[in-house]
């Protein structure tokens, strides 16, 4: 089938991997110039067929965690567990197979939360947590955790601005909108694609 930029990848249909927990059916990857989710956004995972059919983990790797209305934009990386085993606290940061245990430092569970929108080309560090309705820059590279509603960018990732003040930020998060159904979510609309925060906590009530 040939791809095209208005189609996407609903993860929810396509991930395998054990380690990577998609929520709800609505978060997507914007696969139409590359290979799919699996294929080419996320690195270094353990738990992909090849790992698991060709070798035993050696450790516990760090899973990944994508929130429901995930927006990720086409050649995105997401950087996992795997690749954590060049020690810059040893002389030598060479991932030696007969020290591969003690080189490995666990970085923790990447978390996506929803509402995300990752854009084109965005580099994920592993154990980043970003929070709800944050919004990532084309070609940033985010190596510390990212607010809710932040707006960040560059390399690495800094924060450029709020997508709403602090009350409304904390009032959204007090709705939980996304740990709802999604047939709830869908009767929100209306309230949810406008900036009206009374409005949609009226609605939500």
């Amino acid at each position: 089938m040939t791809k095209h930029w208005s189609q996407v990848e609903y993860l929810h249909q396509s991930v395998k991997n054990p380690n990577i927990i998609v929520k709800g059916s609505k978060s997507y990857y914007s696969n139409a110039y590359t290979p799919d989710f699996e294929d080419y956004v996320v690195r270094y995972l353990y738990g992909d067929e090849y790992s698991r059919g060709n070798f035993a983990a050696p450790f516990e790797y760090d899973k990944l965690y994508i929130g429901n209305y995930v927006c990720i934009g086409a050649e995105a990386v997401i950087l996992m567990g795997g690749n954590n085993t060049h020690r810059m606290d040893w002389f030598s940061c060479y991932p030696f197979a007969e020290k591969i245990k003690e080189a490995y430092c666990r970085k923790g569970d990447t978390i996506i939360g929803d509402g995300v929108w990752i854009g084109m080309r965005a580099v994920i560090m592993p154990g980043v947590k970003i929070g709800e309705g944050a919004v990532i820059a084309v070609n940033s590279v985010v190596t510390a955790d990212v607010e809710p509603y932040a707006v960040v960018g560059g390399t690495p990732a800094k924060p450029i601005k709020k997508r709403f003040d602090d009350k409304t930020i904390e009032e959204l998060l007090s709705l939980k909108i996304y740990d709802r159904p999604e047939a709830e979510i869908d009767r929100l609309l209306p309230f949810l694609c406008v900036s009206d925060i009374e409005k949609l906590k009226q609605a939500a009530a």
